[in-house]
């Protein structure tokens, strides 16, 4: 079992820059897979961003070059930098963890971008 805790939302204006964290109650360097995800209302779930345990990286479309991923392991959090937020950027945004086939969620960190 792995309990996942988002933080770090908030309201920003459009532009604008947030910092969102994953804390993990284990070690995130023994996951398959960690990542977020983001819904927006009305909408699909959707990846935003993610790595595997062999260290490939991969971002949506939509956020490449705005957006980086990474990780402490010291204090297992993960992290989503997000800079130039647009509007369409408004959602909840949710961890995700893959260990040993299992999936695991976080209950999201609501992201606003609004003026």
């Amino acid at each position: 079992q792995v309990k996942l805790v988002e933080s770090g939302g908030g309201l920003v204006q459009p532009g604008g820059s947030l910092r969102v964290s994953c804390s993990a109650s284990s070690n995130i360097s023994s996951m398959d897979v960690m990542g977020w995800y983001r819904q927006a209302p009305g909408k699909q779930r959707e990846l935003v961003a993610v790595i595997t345990d062999d260290g490939n990286l991969n971002y949506a479309a939509s956020v490449k070059g705005r957006f980086t991923l990474f990780g402490d392991n010291g204090k297992n959090i993960l992290y989503l930098q997000m800079n130039s937020l647009k509007p369409e950027d408004t959602a909840i945004y949710l961890c995700n963890v893959v260990k040993y086939g299992y999936t695991y969620w976080g209950q999201g960190t609501q992201v606003t971008v609004s003026s």
